[in-house]
């Protein structure tokens, strides 16, 4: 059974830094599309981040490019979601997922495109 699990979540000043984490069992996901979606309070979930199984593609919400940056270690089976220069309007539940299916453009903005979904991490920016 695929199993993700983030963390890395917690409370933090705007213009401060949080790293989420998404580790996953069940699954080796080498050649398996990551993504990062969230979802703010009362709100829809969102795109956030994807990365292509190869890591050569990355792809962002315009709101948080040039502050987050999405990787991947397959070694250790975990995804990772650097945030910097946060702000109050990136408080959310952070959810990472992924999919072994071969999307390509718009598919990674999708929520469609993932099949496992972790159960979220909570980050709150305080003003």
């Amino acid at each position: 059974q695929v199993q993700l699990v983030e963390s890395g979540g917690g409370l933090v000043q705007a213009g401060g830094s949080l790293r989420l984490s998404c580790a996953a069992s069940g699954r080796t996901f080498s050649r398996d599309a990551i993504g990062w979606f969230r979802q703010p309070p009362g709100k829809e979930r969102e795109f956030v981040a994807a990365l292509s199984w190869s890591g050569a593609s990355t792809y962002y919400a315009d709101s948080v490019k040039g502050r987050f940056t999405i990787s991947r270690d397959n070694a250790k089976n975990t995804v990772y979601l650097q945030m910097n220069n946060l702000k109050p309007e990136d408080t959310a539940v952070y959810y990472c997922a992924l999919t072994p299916k071969v999307i390509g453009g718009s598919d990674y903005y999708t929520e469609r495109s993932y099949y496992y979904w972790g159960q979220g991490t909570q980050v709150t920016v305080a003003s």
